[in-house]
């Protein structure tokens, strides 16, 4: 059987983590589409339980939360009832950024409930190693989620942004235009934070960075994702690109050495001898844990692997 080589496979990676599609890939490089989705998925697997294993005791000191949304196979409004709850329409990635670093310790692939927020949140506080402020939207699940996971033990701030809606604005191009902010207000949650440190632009600034990097997120395109796993897997590649092999301008080094993740500067042939080690079972596996609980997730909340990915 023909296997792709290590050069070929690190070049189908950094396509997929440049904003190119399956198909846009297959043209590119001469692979088959079904290879490409394969290696999607091996790569996939592989640089969630990587991250998994590498993501802890992390010295962070300043997060921010935030969530993108997305959909797989259709948007919520047009899902047929029968299919509702089988893994299609809207879907949100919850993300956490360190301030200090730019490491994105923590993800989640989910709904925008509450069940959600706690389990992604469970799962970033069992990653980190010391007390940590927290900023995050006004988004309600928040507050429960991280009162439940943290207890006294945070310093929680969130940052809610005022918009306005000009009259003179008809609706049509306000669909897709941002709407404008006219000012925002800093709340002290939890603990004692510092509010001059209270800010969500970097996760914003994520949010942005994730719509570049990946095809899949790219609003009125067909390129949206037809399977909940090839979604999350393609989030997984991108995060492990993005913290171990992207040199970040502010810091001169990648988030994953800031941290002190890792002590070297990955290349996308790196993270692809990384893949083979975990096919040929080299790379040993790590059983997946919130918060140091296992029996947390409720029933109707799926994992289906080694990092916050559910299925709906």
């Amino acid at each position: 059987m023909n296997r792709l080589t290590t050069e070929e496979r690190a070049q189908i990676l950094g396509l997929m983590v440049e904003g190119m599609a399956i198909r846009a890939i297959s043209r590119q490089t001469g692979a088959s589409k079904n290879t490409v989705v394969k290696l999607l998925r091996d790569a996939g697997e592989a640089c969630s339980e990587y991250q998994d294993r590498a993501m802890r005791e992390l010295p962070c000191k300043r997060l921010q939360l935030d969530e993108i949304w997305s959909f797989v196979g259709a948007k919520e409004k047009n899902v047929p009832y029968e299919r509702k709850g089988l893994g299609i329409g809207d879907v949100w990635t919850w993300t956490a950024i360190d301030e200090e670093t730019k490491l994105v310790p923590s993800w989640f692939v989910g709904n925008r409930d509450l069940d959600h927020a706690r389990a992604f949140v469970m799962d970033l506080k069992g990653r980190l190693g010391n007390r940590v402020q927290i900023t995050s939207d006004g988004h309600k699940p928040y507050v429960q989620a991280i009162e439940s996971a943290f207890g006294d033990d945070v310093d929680y701030a969130q940052l809610v942004k005022i918009y306005g809606t000009p009259v003179s604005v008809t609706e049509a191009h306000r669909r897709y235009s941002p709407t404008p902010c006219i000012g925002a207000k800093r709340h002290a949650m939890i603990g004692n934070p510092d509010m001059s440190k209270a800010s969500t632009s970097h996760a914003e600034r994520m949010n942005l960075n994730i719509r570049m990097g990946l095809r899949r997120f790219t609003r009125l395109t067909n390129a949206f994702s037809k399977k909940m796993e090839n979604h999350c897997h393609a989030l997984a590649i991108y995060f492990m690109h993005y913290n171990f092999c992207r040199i970040h301008q502010t810091t001169r080094v990648t988030p994953a050495m800031a941290a002190k993740v890792s002590d070297k500067l990955w290349d996308l042939i790196d993270v692809a001898k990384m893949v083979d080690d975990w096919e040929r079972g080299s790379m040993q596996s790590t059983e997946r844990e919130f918060g140091g609980r296992i029996d947390y997730a409720p029933q109707h909340v799926l994992h289906h692997d080694q990092r916050g990915k559910t299925q709906k």
